[in-house]
């Protein structure tokens, strides 16, 4: 049976290499101490899955501007680490059918005990991560040492959900929706009075450099970034980096 830990780590593969600089391989390993300290999260789950889930981090990690220069590399550390573990929410209602949520994300302590244990791996760099998973499901018949049996007990103790809570199964309701994408070459404020005046021929000079990246914008988000390349005598956009999935499906909310 497909469990959170096993969705944490697909989500967790994708999102690293797409958020962090360097584009780095999250690797399975063995357990090992931390050189230098660690700081950790934990996730509360409720829902068909409820439990902590807890991430504790080597601090050299923080040493390393993965998550850009100039930021707080741990406050942006504890944001991805949320969007992980709901995109392994999310994972698991698509795979599993099981439906849960985090309720709650906040620092933690380091886990004497572990789960599974992982390496972050970029270049000649290599962090280590290790995961507790205290997650268990509430669904009669599917809890983790569950008798083979048990599996035909219908749902009786599933979650009530109010009317008012929109389900992470909404999500995939949307997913066929067609959306208009723009490319943004650059832009530029005129008065009114040149716009006016505007004739063939006129160059309009824009603030952005020939060898800027161009924008892909979804309603009046960017979702991405890259360069425009030609394909079939059409003009295209080769994707040279994304913004994290919260921040995509943010464009999505501004047109309902």
């Amino acid at each position: 049976m497909m469990s959170f830990v096993d969705c944490w780590t697909r989500t967790a593969a994708t999102l690293f290499s797409q958020a962090l600089a360097g584009q780095p391989e999250l690797v399975e390993s063995f357990p090992r101490p931390f050189e230098s300290g660690s700081f950790g999260f934990a996730a509360t789950l409720e829902g068909e899955e409820e439990g902590c889930f807890f991430v504790t981090l080597d601090a050299a990690v923080l040493d390393s501007p993965l998550l850009g220069e100039g930021c707080d590399q741990k406050a942006g550390w504890s944001e991805l680490l949320r969007e992980v573990c709901e995109g392994a929410a999310s994972e698991l209602l698509a795979r599993a059918g099981r439906n849960c949520r985090v309720v709650k994300f906040e620092t933690a302590e380091g886990q004497s005990q572990v789960s599974r244990a992982f390496e972050l791996r970029t270049g000649d760099r290599a962090w280590t991560i290790l995961v507790r998973d205290e997650v268990r499901s509430t669904v009669r018949g599917e809890g983790r040492g569950a008798a083979p049996d048990d599996r035909t007990a219908v749902r009786t103790d599933a979650p009530v959900r109010s009317a008012h809570e929109a389900p992470a199964a909404g999500l995939e309701l949307l997913l066929d929706v067609e959306l208009e994408a723009t490319l943004r070459f650059g832009c530029r404020e005129m008065p009114l009075g040149e716009i006016l005046e505007l004739g063939p021929g006129d160059v309009v000079e824009l603030d952005r450099h020939v060898s800027d990246p161009v924008d892909l914008i979804v309603g009046d988000k960017i979702v991405a970034r890259g360069e425009v390349v030609l394909v079939n005598g059409n003009f295209g956009l080769r994707v040279t980096e994304v913004a994290a999935p919260r921040k995509r499906l943010e464009s999505i909310r501004c047109l309902f």
